[in-house]
């Protein structure tokens, strides 16, 4: 069903459709109820993306993360679709699963689809070529959750660093003394961030230790994995670490769950600090300590960015940088 379609069953023209559509102020109100009501009846439904395509114009925003799957990531996707939402824009996303491959790929699809820009969560620190061609093409580019080598691409991202140095001040100032890390994948700049704040601010303290385990996921699986082999490899009460600092609130789940299976008590004989602070957070069996990222503000914020980009009028250049902040709860 095409809109010549819609003028031959209204007995109006072509241009009398298409400003009802587009300038229904130009026409007169009988005619403009006539052409409504008959593409009411035969069902028309205009195709956006034709009419973008011969404008030269797009109203869509795609949005590739690591991990839809991930709470975090859900909570940015909401954001960006709130920000999106009021300028009337839509949101297409797309999840790499932590595939530098698929995040290529994914980049690549991008670039023929004409969108209006493309927000991404890069995998490592190096804007991935695919990215670049984008930018070379016309297509404006936000890093989200990260920053990009290059100060002309705008980006968005929390202080992990800060963010690992207030967990270990607080489990320090609980007085705990041996410690453990539990990380995920260390091309991503987030895990290394969070471990290197954490430990600087073990070492500035004399007595104390830092140890650390890493996983290739960041998902509860790994989180009771990384318990598992934190029971086994310090097997005596008086030598295990007493407290855990996760670089993501699942692990950090996960580590609790196994801690309960196991009769540990949290955070008697095990204190755990998470990140994140998604919403399973504050409903744990233990009401998870964690480190809180502003979520949605990081979507929106990224959203506003691009705007900038489309618009050719960009506010900064530098990386948009967010302060996490602590919430405490029973599990520390």
């Amino acid at each position: 069903m095409g809109i010549k379609d819609v003028a031959r069953a209204a007995g109006v023209s072509v241009g009398t459709v298409s400003n009802v559509l587009n300038r229904p102020e130009l026409v007169s109100p009988a005619r403009r109820e006539l052409v409504e009501a008959t593409i009411e009846r035969l069902g028309y439904v205009r195709n956006e993306s034709a009419r973008q395509l011969r404008a030269g114009t797009s109203r869509t925003i795609a949005l590739v993360v690591v991990d839809v799957a991930n709470p975090f990531f859900a909570d940015v996707i909401a954001g960006v679709e709130e920000a999106a939402d009021e300028v009337g824009a839509l949101v297409v996303v797309s999840n790499s699963g932590g595939s530098v491959d698929r995040e290529g790929r994914h980049l690549t699809r991008l670039k023929a689809q004409q969108v209006m820009g493309v927000l991404f969560s890069p995998i490592r620190d190096d804007l991935p070529e695919a990215a670049e061609e984008l930018e070379r093409a016309g297509t404006p580019v936000v890093v989200v959750d990260g920053t990009a080598a290059t100060l002309s691409t705008p980006s968005v991202a929390v202080d992990d660093v800060e963010g690992g140095r207030l967990a270990a001040e607080h489990l320090l100032a609980r007085g705990h003394r041996s410690l453990v890390y539990v990380g995920g994948p260390h091309e991503l700049r987030q895990v290394r961030d969070r471990e290197r704040g954490f430990t600087e601010e073990v070492d500035r303290h004399p007595g104390t230790r830092a140890h650390s385990l890493s996983f290739d996921d960041l998902d509860v699986r790994a989180g009771s994995r990384a318990a598992a082999q934190l029971f086994a490899t310090w097997t005596g009460p008086g030598e295990r670490p007493t407290a855990v600092f996760c670089a993501n609130d699942l692990l950090a789940l996960g580590v609790l769950n196994e801690c309960l299976r196991r009769g540990v008590r949290v955070p008697h004989e095990l204190a755990i600090v998470g990140y994140d602070d998604i919403t399973y957070a504050g409903t744990a069996a233990v009401p998870l300590t964690s480190v809180r990222q502003p979520r949605e503000q990081l979507g929106r914020a990224a959203v506003e960015l691009l705007l900038n980009e489309v618009a050719a009028a960009p506010e900064v250049t530098t990386p948009r940088l967010f302060t996490p902040e602590l919430v405490v709860r029973e599990s520390s």
